[in-house]
């Protein structure tokens, strides 16, 4: 990704932009400008993180407008207000197709976490799974907290790490295959509800296509 990476706006609100982040971007700038230094280049104003994806994710990002829009925002993903669907692609079968994963992170080696046992401030996710072709599952997830890593640590204590995610175990592929998928809150007594579908790929078309997966395209209506 460089300088002139262009990011396709989805929403646009008084006082937030909705943005797709590309998968292999950096949320912040390290090598290079990272995605919230592209989108006030590319908007032409200052914009404010209020939560963030992994370089390897894809999907919606919320940058707020003014600072005041970024503290009630962070209030609402603090308070654990704003709903946050992703979908993910695994091309292992998972210990158990839907339900919960609940357990304590830590640290372990190269920069990973592993899930523990312990459930003293637990990282909790939910999610539900599907078949769409041979050696492949889809999986929705919603997470109840905003832990480093943690839908890709997740899936991994589920023995079936992200396709692509190859530092958690994953079969190495184009791309770790996470992507943040929708997001829906309430934002001055008003809901709020935004989705973006990956693209631009087969393995993601292949399932978008299937018939199983038309339930998912309203996660807000799925049984959480």
């Amino acid at each position: 990704m460089n300088t002139f990476t262009l990011l396709k706006v989805i929403a646009k609100h008084l006082d937030f932009y909705i943005i797709e982040k590309p998968a292999g971007l950096n949320f912040h700038s390290e090598e290079g400008p990272g995605f919230v230094v592209l989108a006030e280049h590319q908007l032409a104003e200052k914009l404010y993180a209020v939560h963030r994806l992994d370089k390897v994710t894809s999907g919606l990002i919320i940058l707020a407008r003014s600072s005041e829009a970024a503290a009630k925002l962070t209030v609402l993903f603090t308070a654990h207000q704003v709903n946050k669907f992703y979908l993910a692609i695994s091309d292992c079968k998972p210990k158990k197709k839907q339900g919960w994963i609940k357990g304590d992170m830590a640290k372990s080696r190269r920069s990973t976490y592993k899930l523990l046992t312990s459930k003293e401030n637990p990282a909790i996710t939910r999610f539900y799974s599907i078949n769409f072709k041979a050696n492949r599952r889809a999986f929705i997830l919603k997470p109840y907290s905003g832990k480093t890593h943690q839908l890709r640590v997740a899936l991994k204590s589920l023995s079936a790490p992200i396709l692509g995610d190859v530092i958690y175990g994953g079969t190495a592929a184009e791309r770790t295959y996470l992507h943040a998928f929708a997001l829906s809150f309430v934002w001055q007594g008003k809901l709020q509800q935004f989705s973006l579908l990956p693209h631009y790929d087969d393995e993601f078309t292949t399932l978008i296509e299937h018939e199983n997966f038309q339930p998912w395209q309203t996660p807000w209506q799925l049984d959480w």
